[in-house]
């Protein structure tokens, strides 16, 4: 096997063993990013130089006998919003392409770094994390591994593709209304979208401060688990972290799902569902001892609110560049910006208010069941360019409304784990393991079971 296609936690452990080299899992991976990484478009910068120092650096402390941390020498990219020192931060735009370097890695980039991870390179996106597909005006559209002629998903489309392509076991991206899900889904790979507020997003690009998450992409739930684990912690660098005490989630990853309740979600999260994603829910609802079926009230008021602050605290963030240099900016994203700008003060009251009942309405579910399940995307991967979808009954644009099932439970800031199923056509599909506040280890718990029965796998059948 090549060294660097391996799980992430099976290469740090025969790197500390000594039985392949850091730089023996760098070179390869690097490799990998040259020739199926440049078809796929996944990166928008190769630090190689700068891994090769990482990489050598972990060569000779282990031959010092020192261990280097539980991600030793793997190889690991960052969605490009993510700070990197000595790198411009782009977040998928040319407007920032002309700005300053970083100073400082953000703070999730250091805590891998930290743990022994070898950080290869920044990741295509759509422009400032504004779409659902990675079809980038400025940097090229990221391909779909499974089939070239698809997208991978966005906006952490580049993160998802290579983790899918085996390029590297381990990426960080960004979720605000769906962002590590939808990709996820697309692309046959572990996500996890963390509670609002549970991972620092210190040193990273903002798209809406008030939704915005961070987490890690993965082939499988220890991999996931792990990174989760060793990027906890507090950051005052960021006023909406909250502080919160370490919980470990590797070690309920064997616990299984005996004495826990699923909630099927109905209403809007199966309404125009294509068959495949609403027999991926029902497949991973098996699982379950006890599984219900239930609504969760008003979701579709959810997404609009959602759609309302998205669109006002975006155009906010960047209405300097709106009127400085309108045409530097992707035209899709630019004409949401300009309608954001226009949304009256009263919507984005009234839209966070909703989310104060959406809310309430959720802890009520939680009652009833310790997890809900629902699609992660209505459909398989549309194709590159492909302009409409029909769901149910209705034909929607692409770009904005992959998202519609995983805008309402960003929306209050729900843990989500997305894992992936495969469909007769040989396409893979995401379903949303959501936990209540706080409860990564439970949604961990839960796709780690999965995973063991072979309902939800990263492997593509052959």
């Amino acid at each position: 096997m090549n060294p660097s296609a391996d799980f992430a936690h099976r290469i740090a452990a025969r790197v500390r063993a000594r039985e392949v080299s850091a730089e023996e899992v760098l070179s390869d991976a690097l490799a990998r990013i040259e020739g199926r990484g440049r078809e796929l478009n996944c990166f928008t910068s190769v630090l190689a130089a700068h891994a090769h120092e990482d990489a050598a650096r972990l060569d000779r402390m282990i031959a010092g006998g020192f261990d280097p941390g539980p991600l030793a020498g793997v190889p690991f990219g960052v969605k490009d919003l993510f700070d990197v020192a000595g790198v411009v931060t782009l977040a998928g735009s040319k407007i920032l392409a002309g700005g300053a370097q970083a100073r400082q890695d953000a703070t999730l980039v250091r805590r891998l770094r930290q743990a022994g991870a070898v950080l290869v390179g920044c990741q295509n996106m759509d422009e400032f994390a504004y779409g659902f597909t990675t079809e980038n005006a400025h940097y090229g559209v990221t391909r779909n591994p499974h089939d070239m002629a698809r997208v991978a998903g966005g906006s952490s489309g580049g993160s998802a593709a290579a983790v899918a392509a085996g390029l590297t076991p381990l990426t960080l991206g960004s979720d605000t209304n769906g962002s590590i899900r939808v990709p996820a889904s697309f692309c046959g790979i572990f996500g996890l979208k963390p509670t609002f507020g549970r991972l620092p997003r210190t040193g990273t690009f903002p798209f809406v401060h008030e939704l915005d998450h961070v987490g890690p992409l993965a082939r499988c739930v220890a991999d996931l688990a792990l990174a989760y684990d060793l990027l906890q912690g507090h950051d005052s660098g960021d006023a909406g972290c909250v502080m919160r005490p370490f919980e470990p989630t590797c070690p309920t990853l064997d616990e299984g799902i005996a004495g826990l309740r699923a909630g099927v979600l109905e209403g809007w999260f199966a309404e125009g569902a294509a068959p495949e994603a609403l027999e991926a829910v029902a497949r991973v609802a098996e699982a379950f001892d006890e599984a219900v079926r239930l609504t969760l009230p008003e979701a579709h008021r959810a997404r609009a609110a959602a759609f309302c602050i998205t669109c006002a605290s975006g155009a906010g963030l960047h209405r300097e560049r709106l009127q400085a240099r309108p045409q530097d900016f992707d035209p899709a994203t630019r004409e949401r910006f300009y309608a954001g700008t226009l949304l009256p003060a009263t919507i984005y009251t009234k839209a966070q208010r909703l989310r104060r009942w959406f809310a309430r309405a959720a802890r009520l579910l939680f009652q009833r069941v310790d997890i809900l399940l629902a699609p992660a995307t209505p459909v398989v991967a549309p194709l590159i360019g492909q302009q409409t979808m029909q769901v149910g009954d209705t034909v929607m644009a692409v770009r904005p409304n992959l998202g519609l099932y995983t805008q309402p439970i960003s929306f209050i800031g729900l843990p989500v784990v997305a894992v992936p199923l495969w469909t007769k056509s040989g396409l893979p599909i995401g379903v949303q393991v959501i936990a209540p506040p706080w409860q990564e280890a439970r949604a961990l718990r839960v796709a780690a079971h999965l995973e063991r029965l072979g309902i939800a796998t990263a492997s593509r059948p052959a």
